[in-house]
């Protein structure tokens, strides 16, 4: 079964190739085409030569023409500068270490993977408006399970129940809905242990064997307060 679209592809860091063997379709995305998705982000120290030049423009305001990097609080800034205003500190800091470049200890952006965090955010951005059908500017569980389902994230509903209790709980007891920076977080964070998973299930059978090492390794990173 075909699901469109799919969801943004992840830094090369959280890639893998897929191959051509008969896949577990339980919670692995579909392109519109039925094919698995497999193209690999990139990350490069330049721009790449089609990045659009208001892309350029953001990070060269947010000061990154001058140390070729972005820090935390000059992420915010381009991003706003973009239109993307009000993304929570804990979201920013989730975008820089998903982002940065692969066994960089600094979470900073270089140009290349500034670029593509920004044609991601775009998609995530597009997918958001298409299921925030009330257009509230904020999305409830219901359009959550949608927006999963329609990305290829056949998630069963214990998964979901504690997507559900985990993000749209304010503490009190009381239901909030999602803005779109939490929605990005989430959508990302499934999306990457999705990925992750795929890697200790080369069959795609939905099952695999891990150590605790591997585990912990793989959890650990996703679970961490960015607050």
């Amino acid at each position: 079964m075909a699901y469109a679209p799919s969801a943004p592809e992840l830094p090369e860091s959280f890639g893998q190739q897929l191959d051509e063997e008969a896949r577990y379709t339980y919670a692995y995305p579909y392109t519109s085409s039925g094919q698995p998705t497999n193209q690999l982000g990139s990350s490069s120290g330049m721009f790449p030569p089609e990045t659009r030049p208001d892309i350029v423009r953001s990070f060269e305001s947010a000061g990154g023409n001058r140390t070729g990097f972005l820090d935390e609080s000059e992420l915010r800034h381009a991003l706003s500068f973009s239109g993307y205003e009000g993304i929570s500190n804990r979201t920013i800091r989730f975008l820089l270490f998903i982002y940065k470049t692969p066994g960089e200890s600094l979470l900073q952006l270089g140009p290349g993977e500034y670029a593509e965090l920004r044609n991601s955010l775009a998609q995530w951005r597009a997918m958001f408006d298409r299921y925030d059908r009330d257009r509230s500017g904020k999305m409830n569980a219901l359009e959550l399970r949608d927006a999963f389902y329609h990305l290829g994230y056949m998630l069963p509903t214990s998964v979901l129940q504690l997507i559900i209790l985990s993000q749209f709980d304010d503490g009190t007891g009381n239901t909030v809905d999602l803005c779109f920076d939490r929605f990005l977080e989430c959508g990302m964070i499934v999306k990457s242990l999705t990925e992750k998973f795929k890697e200790k299930d080369p069959g795609y059978t939905g099952y695999a064997t891990l150590s605790y090492d591997d585990f912990m390794s793989m959890v650990i990173p996703f679970i961490a307060s960015y607050d």
